[in-house]
């Protein structure tokens, strides 16, 4: 079972790849991924690759989401072999802290799996002169349930049950409605030990999104960056709770698909559907095929559909944006920060991700990001 849950997840992947720009999926990891600068030519470097350098040169400092710490890494090795006057220091440090450090004036640009909220918007407008923060979608995917049930291999759960077991209402994994769930798993009589993100984090505000849609009876909390239930344990950054997954006999959390490796097992979720869903590229493709886009002006903020009920469309998702000023962006950082996301949002750079754990952005989203960098002052 468990190795035709692998071929799947390799079949979306290879599938995906090979057909470009068909939808989004998966995110990150997280300890700092900053390339060291060079010295050299940057024209004459551009000529084994897509990338434009232009007059990209110096350091460009960003942060935020560690969901897509994985992508960051691929896209900044490829750019930073090509225009070596640059080095892109990412600091993985949650979709909350990086919207904090943009606001600021202390990064070019930040990550995050949530779109601005107003207020932030509005605080933005202190380091963008004559102009505002905007949220430019260029990853997105599966928010996967990592588990360590001894002996369970295939673990089903549902919104409502994953609601009670992240408010603690359902303690043990031999509970009656997780059996009623897995009538072929033998649960043992062991405590559940649900973990949530201890920093703020635009993969909880995600993933309480999905709650508060698809199990409102069941989860009382409105969504956010930072956890409000009460009880469970806490681990920082997308690394912190699937390492306590792994060491952690009888854990349970939730993160990025790419954070499942080393043997994490992950959850599929019971929807509308006929059968359960598989945390996988090509399922979560199929959800976030009904995105739209919500933002105005040059802003392309998605709204998610967390209650899918096709057959095989994975209902927990996100999308990471790179958040960036519209106008005023600083004129020492102006032109590596329109360099860098030019390429993240070309074919190469899109290109890049399923072998990373991602998928490219749907054609006609991408298409419209390209357009708005190309406009950035």
């Amino acid at each position: 079972m468990k190795l035709q849950r692998m071929n799947r997840r390799a079949l979306a992947l290879g599938a995906l790849a090979v057909s470009g720009a068909l939808a989004l999926t998966a995110c990150g990891s997280d300890d700092t991924g900053g390339s060291d600068s060079g010295s050299g030519d940057n024209a004459a470097a551009t000529t084994n690759s897509n990338v434009q350098c232009d007059d990209a040169k110096g350091q460009l400092q960003a942060s935020g989401s560690s969901a897509q710490k994985n992508a960051i890494d691929a896209w900044v090795k490829q750019y930073t072999a090509a225009c070596k006057d640059v080095q892109i220091n990412y600091r993985p440090d949650g979709s909350g802290a990086g919207i904090t450090a943009f606001t600021q004036g202390q990064t070019a640009f930040a990550g995050s799996d949530s779109a601005l909220k107003p207020e932030e918007i509005e605080a933005s407008k202190k380091v963008c002169t004559d102009g505002q923060g905007i949220d430019l979608p260029m990853v997105g995917g599966p928010i996967a349930i990592g588990f360590n049930v001894p002996g369970v291999d295939t673990l089903v759960l549902d919104a409502s049950t994953l609601a009670k077991i992240f408010d603690s209402k359902i303690s043990n994994w031999n509970d009656p409605a997780i059996a009623e769930l897995n009538p072929d798993a033998k649960l043992p009589d062991l405590k559940i030990q649900a973990f949530h993100r201890s920093d703020e984090s635009g993969t909880t505000d995600n993933f309480t999104k999905y709650l508060q849609a698809a199990a409102p009876d069941d989860w009382k909390y409105e969504p956010a960056k930072a956890w409000a239930a009460k009880g469970g344990q806490s681990a920082p950054q997308s690394s912190g709770v699937a390492q306590q997954v792994k060491q952690t006999s009888g854990a349970i959390s939730y993160f990025e698909l790419s954070y499942a490796k080393d043997g994490i097992k992950t959850v599929d979720i019971k929807t509308e559907a006929a059968e359960p869903v598989e945390a996988n590229v090509e399922n979560a493709t199929a959800a976030i095929g009904a995105a739209k886009v919500v933002g105005t002006g040059k802003d392309l903020a998605l709204e998610l559909d967390y209650t899918p009920s096709a057959d095989g469309a994975y209902p927990l998702v996100l999308v990471t944006y790179e958040i960036v000023c519209d106008k005023g962006n600083k004129a020492d950082s102006l032109p590596a920060t329109k360099s860098f996301l030019n390429y993240v949002a070309s074919e190469e750079g899109q290109g890049l991700l399923a072998d990373a754990g991602y998928a490219p952005m749907p054609t006609e989203i991408i298409t419209k990001v390209r357009e708005t960098i190309s406009g950035l002052s």
